[in-house]
């Protein structure tokens, strides 16, 4: 899901706000058609509840952050990017990158083939990229992307073209992976963040998931119990939140049951598509860094009666990788 608070009362999840997702981006390399470039974005830096700025530390190092790549279309990852961190205690953090295939993607874990090690994690105005074979990596601090009237919206959606966005800074993960490691056909995206659990065994607990921009606004109209299953759950089961989904869009957009119930299933499983050999435009491919999520959700949510919160994109993005802008807080 695309926003910037999901846990309880406009909180992050697990009170840390290291784990919370903001945004999903997926598009063709510029100018060489052969690589994509991946964006799992993390860590607002201010928060809603409690108000201002977040803890500096970039990523949390007892988390796991994983982008998972379905390759078949049954909603199940076949193939997954694991990256994790060191302490920033004593200098700055470093991160490690995973990949795995099969069960183990499906699955959750730690382990899998090394891509990068020890990349250091950016914290100020200069990308640390690192280079591993056909791979690039970052992570660091970079100017939000995202670009949303969020007041408007919060005022019954009275847009006056205010980006909240404007000036946040969020925590990247950036990869460019050549195409073939994808495979040979269109792919389904989805990002999670994960946590270490309670307890004698030490297993993995999701922490939060998501793919699809603005989507928040209906997982948050679910009870408490099916928010924290929805965040906790996997894109297969998805279906058994249609029904919840289809009644919202009946509230927000004045859809019939039926109508309703046809555009819920346009939104679940929540996973983004991409196909790398065409133009990423969300929805429809991918999701550029330029793409106006905000007004295509909008159009859905609202059955067309409003299609824009006239906010635009960006002017910070850069023509290389890492592509998202320098922090605005270069201090961190």
């Amino acid at each position: 899901m695309s926003h910037h608070y999901s846990g309880p009362e406009w909180g992050f999840p697990l009170g840390d706000a290291r784990l919370d997702l903001t945004d999903l981006y997926a598009f063709p390399k510029p100018g060489d058609t052969g690589k994509s470039i991946l964006v799992m974005n993390v860590h607002p830096s201010v928060g809603e509840n409690p108000p201002g700025p977040t803890i500096t530390e970039p990523f949390a190092p007892m988390a796991l952050y994983e982008l998972k790549v379905d390759t078949d279309g049954d909603a199940v990852a076949d193939i997954a990017y694991r990256v994790c961190f060191s302490s920033s205690e004593g200098g700055a953090q470093r991160a490690t990158l995973r990949r795995v295939e099969g069960l183990q993607a499906a699955g959750t874990g730690d382990g899998g083939q090394i891509i990068v090690e020890g990349a250091r994690v950016s914290t100020g105005s200069e990308a640390w990229v690192t280079n591993a074979g056909d791979y690039r990596f970052f992570a660091g601090w970079r100017s939000d992307p995202f670009f949303f009237d969020r007041r408007g919206a919060l005022d019954n959606f009275q847009f006056t073209g205010d980006d909240f966005f404007a000036d946040i800074d969020v925590c990247s993960i950036v990869l460019e992976v050549p195409n073939s490691a994808l495979g040979p056909k269109p792919v389904g995206l989805w990002h999670r963040t994960l946590v270490r659990a309670e307890g004698a065994r030490g297993g993995w607990v999701q922490a939060e998931r998501g793919a699809r921009p603005a989507q928040l606004f209906l997982v948050l109209g679910l009870s408490e119990t099916e928010r924290a299953a929805y965040l906790a759950g996997e894109p297969k089961d998805d279906v058994r939140f249609l029904a919840a989904f289809a009644h919202a869009l009946e509230h927000t957009g004045g859809y019939a049951p039926q109508e309703a119930m046809r555009v819920a299933g346009t939104m679940l499983p929540e996973i983004l598509f991409y196909d790398p050999a065409r133009a990423a435009s969300f929805p429809e491919n991918g999701r550029a860094l330029t793409d106006d999520a905000v007004d295509a959700f909008l159009a859905i949510l609202t059955n067309g009666k409003i299609t824009g919160d006239k906010v635009g994109p960006h002017k910070d993005l850069l023509v290389e990788f890492p592509y998202l802008g320098p922090p605005h807080r270069v201090e961190r």
